[in-house]
């Protein structure tokens, strides 16, 4: 199937290629935010049983972060080189196995050697699945597609902590593995009939490795810096200085090279460099909530894991309900508005939880979580449309990697500063207003670069649909 024959089909609703690819996507997709924040329930259990600390355990969380953000803009421009199917179909074999690794996994480094091979195999389905979708569904339906595939992986992010917890109560921290393996392989069974066969879309070149190692690199040297584990102030600082010079010499290399793996071009082009910022700020404020809410209420009388998993639950069914409709709006009025309206909805819904965090009742938890999953549900599918409205379908690989890369940098960041200058208080509810607050700040400075984006979706995004 090819965009042009699509879009001239003249047909209002999805042909039956078209959702099995969606469906294909939406389930490999949501593998990978599911087990992100699955894993974050698990770890103190997972201290006691491989006799390691918890700030060595919380690697577990910033590697499969940082490796996730450098290897997607690698894994995108791979599909734009060799087709999408073998990078589908082949990561989800590989993520099957590397979860299967990992619940097998016999100590902590065993554990982050698999974790890291589940980050590799995300790093192919993501920015690929995403391509795919720009590849294949004609341009007046491109937001509501990114937005039905958008809110399963809102579904996967938010179901991680409450998913997680069942399972550890009831079979313990491996099983959090192990239930990859029957949804790794539904989704390739769908897949090895859904994604079609294509040639290459992009010539072929040498392979950015200069721009790959500086990528991984600047990101764990400001993670590490930001979460100052093992180091004292002036050595945090000197790592930060580092991290500083590591990017600049990337966007240095990057911009030198023919085919770089970064990209760094996109972020001038049109509205490609406000969508990236919008959803770095928007996910550092959606990421750190579903990390800092459980261990809140787990310091406050009157909340078992049942309360905390029904107020996290409010978060991802909003936004699984309103990121279809945040697509549809993006499709009809542009993504200006909707990504303007979400995300300064999940600013007002998270300053409660700043202004009262040892008081606030759970039922106001509840819908204030509500909210704010229909915030983000209304501007993920808005931000992400304009972003590969920005490129020509050739090269949406390498621009749905570098967006997520972006998405994942604000997890990263924010699980530092979570970690690190922003950590609560070991006991009680001190420091939660602080770090709410900056929530709120991080939330309302992705509202105001999302003023930025076009108010309509790029006129040549029709022509350029047909052209690949």
């Amino acid at each position: 199937m090819t965009p042009g024959s699509s879009a001239s089909s003249g047909r209002s609703g999805r042909a039956p290629g078209e959702r099995a690819v969606l469906g294909t996507v939406a389930l490999a997709g949501a593998l990978v935010p599911l087990n992100s924040t699955m894993i974050a329930v698990a770890l103190p259990r997972l201290v006691g049983d491989v006799h390691t600390s918890l700030r060595a355990a919380a690697w577990l969380v910033t590697a499969y972060l940082i490796a996730m953000a450098s290897l997607q803009p690698v894994a995108g421009t791979l599909g734009d080189r060799l087709g999408r199917r073998p990078l589908v179909l082949g990561g989800l074999v590989w993520f099957a196995a590397a979860s299967l690794g990992a619940a097998l996994a016999n100590g902590l480094e065993m554990l982050l050697v698999f974790r890291l091979q589940q980050a590799v195999a995300g790093a192919l389905l993501v920015p690929n699945g995403v391509a795919l979708i720009r590849q294949t569904v004609p341009p007046e339906r491109l937001g509501a597609s990114l937005g039905t595939v958008g809110a399963m992986f809102s579904l996967g992010a938010g179901a991680g902590p409450p998913l997680g917890g069942l399972l550890l109560d009831a079979a313990g921290w491996r099983a959090i593995f192990l239930v990859n393996l029957p949804l790794a392989a539904v989704a390739l069974g769908l897949g090895r009939r859904a994604v079609p066969r294509t040639a290459r879309l992009a010539p072929g070149g040498g392979f950015d490795r200069a721009g790959a190692m500086l990528l991984s690199a600047t990101l764990g040297a400001g993670a590490w810096a930001l979460n100052g584990s093992g180091l004292s102030g002036r050595a945090a600082a000197a790592l930060g200085a580092l991290a500083v010079v590591l990017l600049v010499a990337l966007v240095r290399v990057e911009l030198r090279r023919p085919d770089p793996v970064l990209q760094p071009r996109l972020f001038v082009r049109g509205a490609f460099g406000p969508a990236a910022a919008g959803v770095a700020l928007s996910n550092l404020a959606m990421y750190v909530t579903l990390l800092a809410l459980p261990v809140l209420l787990a310091r406050r009388a009157g909340f078992d894991g049942a309360a905390v998993g029904l107020a996290l639950a409010a978060l991802s069914l909003a936004s699984l309900v309103v990121t279809p409709v945040g697509g549809r709006l993006a499709d009809r009025a542009g993504p200006r508005a909707p990504a303007v309206a979400g995300l300064t909805l999940l600013a007002a819904a998270l300053a409660p939880l700043a202004l009262w965090p040892a008081t606030i009742g759970g039922g106001a938890i509840t819908l204030c979580l509500a909210a704010a999953g229909a915030g983000l549900g209304l501007a993920s599918s808005s931000l992400q449309a304009a972003a590969m409205a920005a490129v020509a379908p050739a090269a949406a690989g390498v621009a749905a990697g570098v967006y997520s890369t972006s998405r994942y940098a604000g997890s990263i960041a924010g699980t530092a500063l979570l970690a690190g200058p922003l950590a609560p208080g070991v006991h009680g509810t001190a420091g939660f207003g602080t770090l709410f607050a900056v929530l709120v700040a991080a939330a309302a400075a992705s509202a105001a670069v999302a003023a930025l984006l076009p108010r309509r979706l790029a006129p040549g995004l029709s022509a350029a649909a047909g052209t690949a």
